[in-house]
C-alpha cells in the first residue's frame, strides 16, 4: 500500500491556494476519485458536491467536480449544507459518493476536501491510499495512461436546485431525517450560534419547527467570517447572551456543522462528554466510545451508572472504527462531534444538539440537573516543542518516565496523565487531570519541564 500523503483523519486539509489545497490538486482528486470508482464498477459513478461558506469553497468544490466529470461522473451540486447532509443525502439519494468541500472548525483560509462512500461513511485507508497514489500519477503526467473520455461518455454537473428546503430541494431527505429525530421543544427559548458556517439556513428553520422560540446569531456569512469569534470553538459569547436574554438553552455549531455544544441557563459549558452521558443514559447503553481526552469525570460518572467508557486516540475516524468493532451505538469528542450510528453514519451537530434535548425532555429533569450530577475534574493541557525524533520516544527518557510516575503517584485514582504527540505539529501535549486544581497545575508543570529539559539539547542541535 502506498505511504498516506494527503488524507489525514478527516480528509485532505490546508490553506486554500497552498500545496495540497489548489485548484489542481482538487481537480486530480475528482479525477482519481471518478476513476477509482470507475475500476470498481460504477461506470458512470454519481457523486454529490457540498460546501460551507468559505470563499475559496466554489473554487474548489468545482475544480473536483471538473475533474469528476472529465471521467463520466454525473454531479450533483448541493451547495451549502452540512457535512453530514453531504453524507445522509450520499447514502439516501443512492449516489456512489459524496465530496465536502470544508474546513470544519479551522479558520477560513483553510479549506478541506471530504469523501465518503455509497453508505456516507469515510473512506477505507485502502481506498483513500489508491486515490492517493492516482493523484501523484496525474501530477506526473497529466493522462496516467488513463483512457480518453470524450463526447457523449462525458459526465455531467446537474443544474443548481433552487429550491426552497421543505419544497423540494434536494436537501428534503436530510431535513426529513432531522425531523423525524427531533423532540418537540414546545416553546423552548433557544438561542442558536450557527458560525457563519453550513448550518446558518438550515438550523434556524429545524428548530423552529419543533416548535422553539429562536434567537439567532452568526448567520451573515461573508466567506470570511466563519468560526470567527464564535461557533463551538469559542462559546463563551453564547453562554453570555443565554444568561443575559434568559435563554433556555443555547447550541453552538462548528463551520460544517458536524459538531454541537450545548449551554445551559446558568451559562455553563454541555461539552461532547456531557452529552455522551446524557444520551447514553437515557437510551439504556452499557458501553459507549471516547477519546484519551474524555473528562475522568465523566468515565468515572458513568462507571457508577454502570456504563463502560472505552477510550481512542483523539479523532471521530477512531472512535467511529471503535464503535464497529464493538457493536456499539454512542460515542465521540469533548469536542461536541459525537455518534449515534443507528442514526447516521458520521457526527451531526444538529443531530447531537436533537438527542440531548430528547434525552433531557424524556427525562423529566432539567439540563441544570444533569450538568450538576456529572462531574468535571480539572484538566491543563500544556504544549510542549520537541523535535520530531523524540516525539514518538519520550516514554524512553528517564527524566520524563520519572515524572510521569512521581505524578500517577500523588494523583492516584482520583487522576491521570497523558502524554499526547500531535498529529500535526512538532508538539507534545502533556494532560493531568484529578480532583485538586492545585495538584494538576504542579504536575502538569513538573512533567512539561522535564519533557522541554529532554528537547532542549536537539532544539539546540537543529535536530
Amino acid at each position: 500500500m502506498a505511504i498516506r500523503r494527503y488524507f489525514g483523519t478527516d480528509g485532505v486539509r490546508g490553506v486554500a491556494g497552498e500545496s495540497p489545497m489548489t485548484v489542481g490538486f482538487a481537480l486530480r482528486l475528482g479525477v482519481a476519485t471518478a476513476e477509482t470508482m470507475r475500476r470498481a464498477g460504477h461506470g458512470h459513478p454519481h457523486v454529490l458536491i457540498g460546501m460551507d461558506t468559505r470563499r475559496s469553497g466554489p473554487m474548489l468544490a468545482h475544480a473536483a467536480a471538473a475533474g469528476l466529470t472529465s471521467r463520466g461522473a454525473t454531479v450533483t451540486w448541493l451547495g451549502v449544507v452540512p457535512t453530514p447532509g453531504v453524507s445522509y443525502l450520499t447514502r439516501a439519494l443512492g449516489a456512489d459518493a459524496g465530496l465536502m468541500v470544508s474546513a470544519s472548525h479551522n479558520p477560513f483560509h483553510d479549506n478541506g476536501l471530504k469523501l465518503f462512500d455509497a453508505n456516507g461513511e469515510k473512506l477505507s485507508d485502502e481506498v483513500e491510499a489508491s486515490i492517493e497514489e492516482l493523484i501523484d500519477q496525474l501530477a506526473a503526467d497529466e493522462h496516467a495512461g488513463l483512457e480518453p473520455i470524450t463526447g457523449a461518455e462525458v459526465g455531467v454537473m446537474e443544474p443548481i436546485d433552487h429550491a426552497p428546503l421543505g419544497g423540494g430541494s434536494k436537501l428534503d431527505p436530510y431535513f426529513r431525517h432531522l425531523l423525524e429525530n427531533a423532540p418537540y421543544l414546545d416553546g423552548m427559548r433557544v438561542a442558536l450560534d450557527c458560525a457563519h458556517g453550513a448550518s446558518y439556513a438550515i438550523a434556524p428553520q429545524l428548530f423552529a419547527k419543533i416548535g422553539a422560540r429562536v434567537e439567532v446569531l452568526n448567520v451573515e456569512p461573508d466567506g470570511r467570517n466563519i468560526n470567527v469569534d464564535c461557533g463551538s470553538t469559542h462559546p463563551d459569547a453564547l453562554a453570555r447572551r443565554v444568561v443575559e436574554g434568559g435563554f433556555d438553552v443555547g447550541v453552538t455549531f462548528d463551520g460544517d456543522a458536524d459538531r454541537a455544544l450545548l449551554i445551559d441557563s446558568k451559562g455553563r459549558l454541555v461539552s461532547g462528554d456531557h452529552i455522551i452521558a446524557i444520551a447514553a443514559l437515557s437510551r439504556g447503553e452499557r458501553e459507549v466510545v471516547a477519546t484519551v481526552m474524555t473528562n475522568l469525570g465523566t468515565e468515572r460518572y458513568l462507571a457508577g451508572q454502570g456504563v463502560k467508557l472505552h477510550r481512542v486516540k483523539v479523532g471521530d475516524r477512531y472512535v467511529f472504527e471503535e464503535l464497529r468493532r464493538r457493536d456499539l451505538k454512542v460515542g465521540g469528542e469533548q469536542s461536541g462531534h459525537v455518534l449515534f450510528l443507528d442514526k447516521a453514519p458520521t457526527g451531526d451537530g444538529m443531530l447531537t444538539a436533537l438527542v440531548a434535548l430528547s434525552a433531557v425532555r424524556k427525562s423529566g429533569r432539567s439540563l441544570e440537573e444533569w450538568i450538576d450530577e456529572i462531574p468535571v475534574y480539572p484538566q491543563l493541557l500544556v504544549n510542549v516543542p520537541v523535535p520530531p525524533g523524540l516525539r514518538d520516544h519520550l516514554s524512553e527518557v528517564e527524566d520524563v518516565r520519572a515524572a510521569v510516575a512521581e505524578a500517577e503517584a500523588q494523583l492516584g485514582a482520583a487522576g491521570r496523565v497523558l502524554l499526547r504527540p500531535s498529529g500535526t505539529e512538532p508538539l507534545v501535549r502533556v494532560m493531568v487531570e484529578g480532583e485538586q486544581p492545585e495538584l494538576v497545575e504542579g504536575t502538569a508543570q513538573r512533567i512539561a519541564d522535564a519533557v522541554r529539559a529532554a528537547a532542549a539539547p536537539l532544539l539546540q542541535g537543529g535536530g
